[in-house]
């Protein structure tokens, strides 16, 4: 059996425990890991609230985050283009105009003037890249223990994990041989949306992900959190509480939301009061359609009533079975190109 599929089924049956009682549990490992917390959406009361949670379970923490919301940048970067100085503020005065393009967050009062939160002008790959070759080696001489991207405002489900800023900061982790889990925070329909990401729900979902670090941690012993090559996709409902289960999920083939070009933007519901010209864009559509029974297990259908987790692949790298189908194919392939004799 294969390190994932092995961790699968141990993730399978952990799931099956209640974090109340496996806090109790997980209290009780020594050892404190080196963390950096990264995100899509920049200084954000999520990332705040993870970090006190991190810090006051004895971690030792460094956060990273883009200057504003990158939402929807995927692992896009900007290479060989040099940070300048910011010709505008960051999100919640992180920076102000004209402080370098990346560095420690200026923003005075606790918890930022230990130097443990900074940011950086330019993708989310890029601020945990920046997190990784310059903030690790500064503060801890090596890589990070683990990378936890997020929490993000908004799920990141389905195939929308190939757009996500979230999810590929987890990716671009992995990539460098760090463990990683991308945490998502669904948003409230309601016109109280914004104010969910303010307040309890942010001190919610730091416990949880809290709990998940201190999970892994304790099942993994001495050995690494993650197995090689494998990274955790985490959604938690817009209503989650801390009583909240978890749910064993994939990334699956249902999808809550749908990406669709629109020729009139300014006449999509989504846009109202944000374009007033007919001009041609992208929106996001919900999907009325049902899952199907096959789908019951997918991200996009736990996530409704339960904390879904799920297991990543490193990139589009395949299961050593599909690598197999492929050479016996292309050995096919050769001997049909033979001359025949």
């Amino acid at each position: 059996m294969r390190p994932t599929e092995l961790f699968v089924l141990r993730l399978r049956r952990f799931l099956r425990w209640t974090f109340v009682v496996g806090a109790m549990l997980f209290a009780s490992r020594a050892g404190a890991l080196n963390i950096l917390v990264v995100n899509d959406d920049g200084l954000t009361p999520h990332v705040e609230a993870l970090y006190a949670e991190l810090r006051a379970r004895g971690h030792d923490v460094v956060v990273s985050t883009p200057c504003r919301g990158q939402s929807g940048m995927g692992a896009a970067v900007r290479i060989l283009e040099p940070l300048k100085p910011l010709e505008q503020a960051c999100l919640n005065n992180a920076a102000e105009a004209g402080d370098p393009g990346a560095g420690p967050v200026t923003r005075s009062g606790e918890p930022f003037d230990d130097e443990r939160f900074y940011y950086v002008d330019g993708t989310p790959v890029m601020a945990t890249a920046y997190g990784l070759d310059v903030l690790a080696q500064k503060h801890w001489q090596a890589m990070p223990d683990l990378v936890v991207s997020g929490p993000n405002q908004g799920p990141n489900l389905g195939a929308m994990v190939l757009n996500s800023g979230t999810v590929s900061n987890a990716q671009f982790a992995l990539s460098r041989g760090v463990p990683a889990v991308a945490v998502s925070v669904g948003l409230d329909r309601s016109d109280r949306s914004k104010e969910q990401t303010q307040g309890g729900v942010s001190t919610i979902a730091a416990r949880h992900t809290g709990l998940l670090v201190a999970a892994l941690h304790e099942q993994a012993g001495d050995d690494a959190l993650l197995p090689p090559n494998t990274a955790l996709n985490v959604n938690l409902p817009a209503d989650v509480t801390l009583g909240t289960s978890w749910a064993f999920a994939r990334i699956g083939t249902y999808q809550p939301f749908r990406f669709r070009f629109v020729e009139d933007l300014s006449r999509d519901a989504l846009a109202a009061g944000r374009v007033d010209e007919p001009l041609p864009g992208l929106t996001v559509a919900i999907n009325r359609e049902k899952p199907t029974a096959a789908q019951s297990d997918d991200e996009g259908v736990v996530a409704q009533r339960a904390i879904a987790i799920s297991v990543m692949q490193l990139g589009y790298e395949h299961s050593a079975e599909s690598q197999q189908w492929l050479r016996r194919q292309l050995e096919r392939w050769e001997q049909n190109k033979r001359p025949a004799s």
